[in-house]
C-alpha cells in the first residue's frame, strides 16, 4: 500500500506533530570494575562500545577504606568486588582513552570519597580538562554506611567535615558535579521498611546540608546550588505498587524539606535528583535465570512514574547471588535498559499514576509515616545522634522479613516455594561465573611497590605535611589532596594520615538492642537442644561470630548473632573488619565453643585458611569452625579441606536449621573429647 503522506506535506506535517514527543533517556550504567586497573579500562570501553552512556566505577574494599593493596587488611580483598585505585598512576590506567570532560562518572566510594574525586580531578587536569565541564557522582555517604554496609573509616563529626569540604570544593571548582550521594540502596538490603528508607536518607541529607550551612563556608545565595547538586541512590525492590509510590513520596517530601527548612525557591533545585540500582537482596541463587524477571518488574518500579523517574539506572546481572558476573551477563542487563528505552513508549507520555487514588492515598500514608519517624530522629538530636537507635531499627526490621521467609509467609519463587527445577544452561558447566585470578593481588603489590620507588620521596613528604596541617587546622582538605595525589601519594599514606589524625570508628551492630520475639515449634526444638546441649558442656554454648578481612556486609552476621541469641546461645559478635589474628585471639579469651566467618567479598578462600591455620596454631582444633556467604561450590570444597565443619550460601534461608546444625556440631565435638 503507498504511503499517502508523502504526496501530501500538509498530512505528512501533521503526522509528525501528533507523534509524541520523546523524553530523553536516562544514564545507562553497569556497575563494573575488578582485577586491576588495566582490565577494568578494557571492560568499560567495552561497555562503552555497546551503548552505556555512563560510568559506574566499583573500587576494592582497600580502596574503599582507605588501605594500601600490601596492608595486612588488604590480603584476600585486592581487586574482589571493584578494582584497586592505589594512586593516581592506577587512576590513569583505569580511565586511560576516556575524556573526562565528556564523560559522566559515577564513583561508589564513601570514606574516602574526598581522595578517590582528588585523584579524578587531578587526572582530569592531566586530561587538560576544563574541571566546570566534569560530570558525575561520588557517593560520600557515610551515615548509611555506619548503618548497613560498613565500608567507614573515621568517626561521626570529621566523615561530615570531609564531606562538607568536598561540596564546598564542588560548589566553586566543580559546580556540575554531585558531591554526595544520599544512599538508602544498602538501607534496603540491610532490612528497612519503605518508611525508614525515606526517613533515614532524608535525616542523612539534612545532617549533611545543615553541616554545609553552618560552616559559613557557602554564601547564602550559593546554598541553593548546593542544594540542588544533592543527589540520591535507591534501591528498587520488587514490591511494585510500593515502589512506585515510595519514590513519588521521596520527590515530594524532598521537596516540603528544602523549601521548609531551607529556604529553596528555585523548582529546579528541589528536585528530588536519583540514580538506581536493582535490589540485589531479592536476587536468588536457587534458580537464578528468574531473577531477570525480578530485575524488570523493579526497573519498572522507577521508571514508569515520569514525575519521579530515575535520572540513572544500574541493573545487576541475573547471576549476582552466585558471583562475580560475566561481560555477557553485564551485557544482557545493559540490553535490558536499552529495550525499555527505546523500543517500549515509555518516554513518550506523561506520568500515568496522575490522578490514581490508589497512589495518591499510598504516597500521603507513606509520607505521614516518614514524617512521623523524620520527627523522632530530630527529636533525638538528628540522624549522627540516631545512628544506634536506627541501626537496632534496621536489625529488627531486616529479622522480620527473613522470618516471614522461613514461615512462608513472604513467598520467594524458587527458594521456598516451588524448589523444583530443571538445571539451567546458564549457569551450567565451567566459565559460569567470573573468577579474580589469586595472581592479581600479588601483581598489584608489585606494581604498588614500583611506584613507590619511582615518586621523589621529598616531594611526597612536602604534600603530605601539607594535608596534615589542613586536617589539623580545620581547612578544606581536596586542594591538598590534589597536591598529594599529584605529587604520587598513594590511597594508605592519605588514609593513614587521616586516621592518625580523626582517629577511627567503630560502629554499632544493633544486635545486643534487637528486640525480636519469635514463637514457633522449630526456634523451641532448637533452645531445647541449646539448654540440654549446654547442661553437657557445664556452661552456655557460646557461639563466636566473626567477619574477618574488609568486608562490611554485616547483614547476614547479624542475623546469625541475633538468631543465635534468641535459641539460647551466648554471643561474642563485635562487627566488622578484624583480622583473622585478633578473630583467633577473640576464640581464645572467649573460650568459645564455635567460630562462624561470614564473608561476602570472594576473599572466604584466603581469609579462612589464614583463620584455620591461626586456630591450629594455638591449639583450637577442636572448635568446630562454620562459613557463610556468596561461596561457589568449588570454593566450598575447598573450604572443607581446609576442615570447615560447614557451609551456608544464601539458599540457606532457615536459619532455624543452621541454628540446629551449630548445636549439633558442638555437640558432637563434646563427645569426641
Amino acid at each position: 500500500m503507498a504511503d499517502k503522506t508523502r504526496d501530501n506535506p500538509a498530512k505528512a506535517a501533521s503526522a509528525a506533530h501528533d507523534k509524541p514527543k520523546r523524553d530523553n533517556p536516562w544514564l545507562f550504567r553497569t556497575y563494573a570494575g575488578h582485577s586491576t586497573a588495566a582490565k577494568s579500562n578494557a571492560l568499560y570501553k567495552m561497555n562503552l562500545s555497546k551503548g552505556q552512556t555512563g560510568l559506574s566505577i566499583a573500587f576494592d574494599l582497600p580502596t574503599q577504606t582507605g588501605y594500601d593493596s600490601d596492608h595486612e587488611l588488604a590480603r584476600g580483598e585486592v581487586g574482589k568486588v571493584g578494582v584497586p585505585v592505589s594512586h593516581l598512576g592506577d587512576m590513569r590506567t583505569l580511565l586511560d582513552g576516556i575524556p573526562l570532560e565528556q564523560m559522566n562518572t559515577s564513583m561508589t566510594i564513601n570514606a574516602t570519597a574526598a581522595w578517590l574525586l582528588s585523584l579524578y580531578v587531578a587526572f582530569a587536569d592531566e586530561q587538560g580538562a576544563d574541571r566546570a565541564k566534569l560530570t558525575g557522582t561520588i557517593q560520600n555517604d557515610i551515615i548509611k554506611e555506619y548503618l548497613s554496609r560498613g565500608t567507614y573509616v573515621f568517626p561521626p563529626e570529621p566523615s561530615l567535615k570531609l564531606i562538607k569540604d568536598t561540596i564546598v570544593f564542588s560548589t566553586a571548582n566543580v559546580p556540575k558535579w554531585n558531591p554526595t550521594n544520599v544512599c538508602s540502596y544498602h538501607l534496603q538490603e540491610a532490612g528497612a521498611t519503605p518508611v525508614q528508607e525515606l526517613a533515614f536518607a532524608l535525616a542523612t541529607a539534612v545532617a549533611v546540608l545543615d553541616t554545609v550551612k553552618a560552616s559559613g563556608e557557602v554564601k547564602p545565595e550559593q546554598f541553593g546550588n548546593v542544594v540542588g547538586r544533592v543527589s540520591f541512590f535507591v534501591n528498587a525492590g520488587l514490591k511494585f505498587v510500593t515502589e512506585v509510590c515510595k519514590m513519588r513520596a521521596f520527590t515530594e517530601l524532598w521537596d516540603e524539606i528544602t523549601r521548609e527548612r531551607y529556604g529553596v525557591t528555585d523548582a529546579k533545585n528541589r528536585m528530588f535528583r536519583y540514580g538506581v540500582q536493582v535490589n540485589s537482596l531479592g536476587l536468588t541463587e536457587p534458580q537464578p535465570e528468574n531473577n531477570v524477571y525480578r530485575i524488570l518488574i523493579a526497573a519498572l518500579g522507577v521508571k514508569l512514574s515520569k514525575n519521579a523517574r530515575a535520572r540513572a539506572l544500574r541493573l545487576p546481572a541475573w547471576n549476582e547471588a552466585l558471583g562475580l558476573p560475566r561481560p555477557w551477563d553485564q551485557q544482557w542487563s545493559l540490553r535490558m535498559q536499552q529495550i525499555l528505552a527505546y523500543e517500549t513508549d515509555l518516554l513518550e507520555y506523561g506520568d500515568i499514576f496522575d490522578g490514581s487514588e490508589v497512589v495518591k492515598k499510598k504516597v500521603d500514608a507513606l509520607k505521614d509515616e516518614a514524617r512521623a519517624e523524620l520527627a523522632t530522629i530530630e527529636k533525638m538530636g538528628g540522624a549522627v545522634a540516631s545512628i544506634d537507635y536506627m541501626k537496632r531499627k534496621l536489625v529488627e526490621s531486616n529479622t522480620t522479613r527473613l522470618s516471614a521467609i522461613e514461615s512462608g509467609e513472604q513467598i520467594v519463587v524458587g527458594v521456598n516455594k516451588w524448589t523444583e527445577t530443571e538445571v539451567s544452561p546458564l549457569s551450567a558447566g565451567e566459565g559460569a561465573i567470573q573468577v579474580i585470578d589469586p595472581a592479581v593481588e600479588a601483581e598489584q603489590v608489585e606494581r604498588l611497590k614500583a611506584w613507590r620507588s619511582s615518586r621523589d620521596p621529598k616531594a611526597v613528604n612536602a604534600a603530605l605535611a601539607e594535608l596534615e596541617a589542613a586536617c589539623k587546622e580545620g581547612r578544606n582538605v581536596m586542594e591538598p589532596s590534589i597536591a598529594c595525589a599529584k605529587a604520587g601519594v598513594t590511597s594508605g599514606e592519605w588514609g593513614g594520615l587521616l586516621r592518625r589524625v580523626f582517629g577511627e570508628y567503630r560502629a554499632p551492630t544493633g544486635v545486643s538492642q534487637a528486640a525480636v520475639t519469635r514463637d514457633g515449634a522449630a526456634i523451641e526444638a532448637v533452645r531445647g537442644s541449646v539448654e540440654s546441649v549446654s547442661n553437657k558442656l557445664g556452661r552456655r554454648i557460646k557461639f563466636l561470630v566473626g567477619k574477618p578481612g574488609l568486608d562490611g556486609h554485616s547483614n547476614g552476621a547479624e542475623q546469625i548473632a541475633v538468631r543465635a541469641r534468641d535459641c539460647g546461645m551466648e554471643v561474642v559478635y563485635e562487627g566488622i573488619r578484624l583480622t583473622p589474628s585478633q578473630i583467633v585471639r577473640a576464640a581464645l579469651d572467649e573460650s568459645v565453643h564455635v567460630v562462624g566467618l561470614s564473608i561476602l567479598s570472594g576473599s572466604h578462600v584466603p581469609l579462612v585458611k589464614e583463620v584455620m591455620e591461626k586456630m591450629r596454631a594455638e591449639g583450637l582444633d577442636d572448635v568446630p569452625v562454620v562459613v557463610g556467604g556468596i561461596i561457589p561450590p568449588e570454593d566450598a570444597k575447598t573450604l572443607k579441606a581446609f576442615g570447615v565443619a560447614a557451609v551456608y550460601t544464601p539458599k540457606d534461608f532457615q536459619l532455624n536449621d543452621i541454628m540446629a546444625d551449630i548445636v549439633r556440631l558442638v555437640d558432637g565435638q563434646a563427645k569426641a573429647a
